[in-house]
Formats: C-alpha cells, sequence, structure tokens
C-alpha cells in the first residue's frame, strides 16, 4: 500500500510540474507577444496577426524585419544561455556557476573580440572561434579548481582569475587596434540592436542541436548531483559525462556570445529561479529554464528597449542590474 502510495504521489507531483511548465510556454508566449508590440511605434495585436501571415499592412515592415528576428534571437540567446547554466551547476556542483561569472563568456569574448577585429574578413568563423575560446576556458577553470574533488569556492575563484586574464588581453586588444573597436565595444556590454535574421540562422542550429542533446542527458545530470563517489557507483564515467556536458555548455554559450555579446547573468538567475518553481529534478527543471531562459531575456531586452526610448540600454545593462544583487544573495547563503 505504502509503494502505491508514493507512486500516486509522484504522479500527481508530475502533473503539477507538466502544469507549471504548460504556464512558463504560455508566459514564454505572452513575452514574444509583448515585444512584437511595444518600441517606438505600438502595433497592435491584429496588427501583428496580419503581418505574420502574409498580410502587408502599414507596420509589417517593422514586424517582419526588425522587431520578429529580434524577438526570436532574444528567445534563442535566453535558452542558450540558461541551459548552458543549468548545466554548469551540476556538472561543477556549484549553485554560483554561471557561464559569465566563471569565465567561459570571457573565454568566448576573446576569441570572437579577435576575430571580429584583427581578422574581420573571417566573420564567420567567430561562434567556431567562440567555441574554441569558451572550452579552453573551462578547461583552464576546470585544472585550476581541481584538488581531491571540485568544490564551489574554488570554482568562482578560478573563474574570477581566469576571466580577469581575459580581461586583460581584451583591453589589450582594444588597445592596440583602436580605431576599429566601435562594434566591439558595444558587443562586449551585450545587446540586440541592429540584430536581424542573418544572426537568427547562425545561432539557431545550435541551439536545437545543443539543448535537444543535453536533454537527452538529463539523467547524467540527476546522477551528478548524488555526488561522484555515487554517481561511479552506478556506472557513471564521471569525469567523461562532464567534459561532454561541459563542452555542450560551452557551445551554447559560445553561440549565444557570437550573436548577442557579453551578455552576463542569466545562467545564473534563471536556473535557479526553475529549481524554486519546479524543483531539483533535470527532467522538468532544464525544460523549465530553457523556457524561462527565453521569457526573461525577451523582456529584459523590452525593458531595455523602451524605458528610456527614444533611447535603447544595451540589454547586458540591465540584466547586470537584475543580477548582480542576485548573485551577492546566493554567494552569502552558500558561504
Amino acid at each position: 500500500m505504502k509503494d502505491i502510495h508514493n507512486k500516486d504521489m509522484e504522479r500527481a507531483s508530475s502533473k503539477q510540474k507538466i502544469f507549471i511548465l504548460a504556464g512558463l510556454l504560455i508566459l514564454l508566449i505572452i513575452s514574444v507577444g509583448v515585444a512584437l508590440a511595444q518600441g517606438a511605434v505600438y502595433i497592435s495585436p491584429q496588427e501583428i496577426q496580419g503581418a505574420l501571415t502574409g498580410n502587408t499592412g502599414a507596420n509589417s515592415q517593422i514586424i517582419m524585419n526588425i522587431r520578429l528576428p529580434r524577438t526570436i534571437l532574444t528567445v534563442l540567446v535566453g535558452i542558450n544561455l540558461a541551459t548552458a547554466g543549468a548545466i554548469l551547476q551540476a556538472v561543477m556542483k556549484n549553485p554560483l556557476a554561471d557561464p559569465h561569472i566563471i569565465g567561459i563568456s570571457s573565454g568566448a569574448g576573446i576569441a570572437g573580440i579577435f576575430i571580429m577585429i584583427v581578422l574581420p574578413q573571417f566573420s564567420f568563423l567567430i561562434t567556431p572561434a567562440a567555441f574554441v575560446g569558451a572550452m579552453l576556458a573551462a578547461l583552464c577553470i576546470y585544472i585550476l579548481a581541481w584538488k581531491n574533488g571540485i568544490k564551489p569556492l574554488r570554482i568562482i575563484l578560478a573563474g574570477v582569475a581566469v576571466s580577469s586574464f581575459i580581461g586583460a588581453g581584451i583591453s589589450a586588444l582594444l588597445i592596440l587596434y583602436s580605431d576599429r573597436v566601435n562594434g566591439a565595444l558595444m558587443w562586449m556590454v551585450g545587446g540586440f540592436a541592429a540584430r536581424s535574421w542573418i544572426h537568427v540562422q547562425l545561432i539557431l542550429p545550435y541551439t536545437v542541436f545543443g539543448v535537444f542533446f543535453v536533454l537527452l542527458f538529463t539523467r547524467h545530470l540527476n546522477v551528478l548531483l548524488l555526488g561522484d563517489e555515487i554517481a561511479r557507483g552506478l556506472g557513471m564515467n564521471v569525469e567523461k559525462t562532464r567534459i561532454i556536458l561541459t563542452a555542450a555548455a560551452a557551445l551554447l554559450a559560445a553561440s549565444a556570445v557570437s550573436v548577442a555579446g557579453l551578455l552576463g547573468f542569466v545562467g545564473l538567475i534563471v536556473p535557479h529561479t526553475a529549481r524554486l518553481i519546479i524543483g531539483s529534478d533535470y527532467r522538468f527543471m532544464l525544460p523549465a529554464s530553457v523556457l524561462l531562459g527565453g521569457s526573461v531575456v525577451t523582456l529584459s531586452d523590452t525593458v531595455a528597449r523602451c524605458a528610456f526610448a527614444p533611447i535603447e540600454l544595451p540589454v547586458g545593462i540591465f540584466m547586470a542590474i537584475l543580477g548582480v544583487p542576485f548573485f551577492l544573495f546566493l554567494l552569502r547563503r552558500e558561504l
């Protein structure tokens, strides 16, 4: 009877989590609708629907050529960064892990900036170069933090050290090539100004492949949370799994950095919020992070775009305003 009762409770809990995921999907749809409607010109839902169904109204060009690609891009970038953060928090057993905080985004950033200002003719290589930079940064952090295992504080300290070192390299590049830094400076802050369908096409394959691939590893992520000894006892090759998942996180973060710049704190805020809403089971927490990540970045970009109109703030500034207090709260609680 007890086993039957536990199974019934588990089914009920699973149903509740499915309802939560449905609610997060609705939130994402609402976020997209708000982003399409709001801006220098307000566009009604009827006009948006008309533009999406092929009607040539007065504002259809604004929707199809400016707001729709930008909105899709904010969703994809939010998904990538939130998923990368959720993976890193499990792989590194560190609740403060985030591609930006621990230096992975910085590794992607210096590679992207190098291509952008030193070899602009090879701009099509920004995403693969950013991936290599992100993986090298992750490898350095992992090596520096390893001493009879991984501890959260070591990850943070190693990440700060690597990020500072890479930041010095970025500053050197900007000084040496000061005549080419205009685009790079905006890219360092993180934002979606002047983004188009080309950028959507650039990131979309990485998002689809990366998220689908990671969803296949939800059981592995749950096992990693139990600790290395238990994971090995269950037959998992812990180091191999860590390398594969870290590579997936680096690919997702690098593709986001390549189109949006150094946008921070998404991978920290979103997985924690998803965990509070739906629990720590990665079968549900990872999809929740995907949906919530798209919503958070889309709404943040809309606010950054409209709050001080006609001046447009880069969304990276807005995310830092949200993220820094959240990070300090978590740091104080964990330490």
